[in-house]
């Protein structure tokens, strides 16, 4: 698998190179050292500068949220701008954009800012955008034995319990799979 990767990595980069050098910049390298667009102007070659490109970055986090940036990046010299993403996934190209992928080891923004856990009517452990209510579902769980659950818990999350961090996310989720029916909605 990582020999595939690395492969299409070298084709990718290798595409990139002859359309980028098609496209008619001149940057290039030089006994191994970048050449950069002003330095290799003449007369007779004129220079249209860098390579611009937009670069997508697509971020999908624990709780399933995806989150998209749109940059505008200049582009000196391959070798910088591939280091700069070495940390991410090229999951799709054109000739004037590229975008990466990347999956988070953390909750996403929204969850931090305003999620709660709590309950729907039928005892399914619930993500709410804010308090528990029921047209703020963001992520539905498993569904809970209030048999079992004691009263201070369900009081928790009938007034909701908030997020906040990745932590709390996994705590609140481990507490409570120890009351599930075994049903998952």
């Amino acid at each position: 698998m990582r020999t595939k990767w690395g492969l299409l990595i070298v084709v990718l980069t290798a595409a990139f190179i002859i359309i980028f050098t098609a496209g008619g910049s001149s940057i290039g390298y030089e006994k191994g050292e970048p050449v950069y667009a002003q330095e290799k102007e003449s007369k007779d070659n004129p220079i249209e500068g860098p390579l611009q490109m937009k670069v997508i970055l697509e971020r999908v986090y624990l709780d399933g949220e995806v989150s998209h940036e749109s940059i505008e990046e200049t582009i000196w010299a391959m070798e910088d701008f591939w280091t700069k993403y070495d940390q991410w996934q090229l999951v799709d190209m054109d000739t004037d954009y590229m975008m990466f992928r990347r999956q988070m080891d953390d909750i996403s923004p929204l969850l931090k800012a305003n999620g709660y856990f709590g309950l729907t009517e039928d005892g399914t452990l619930t993500i709410f955008n804010g308090r528990p209510h029921k047209t703020n579902i963001i992520q539905s769980f498993f569904q809970i034995d209030l048999g079992k659950l004691e009263s201070t818990k369900c009081e928790e999350l009938k007034k909701g319990i908030p997020i906040m961090t990745k932590d709390r996310y996994v705590e609140v989720l481990e507490t409570f799979k120890d009351y599930s029916t075994g049903e998952a909605n």
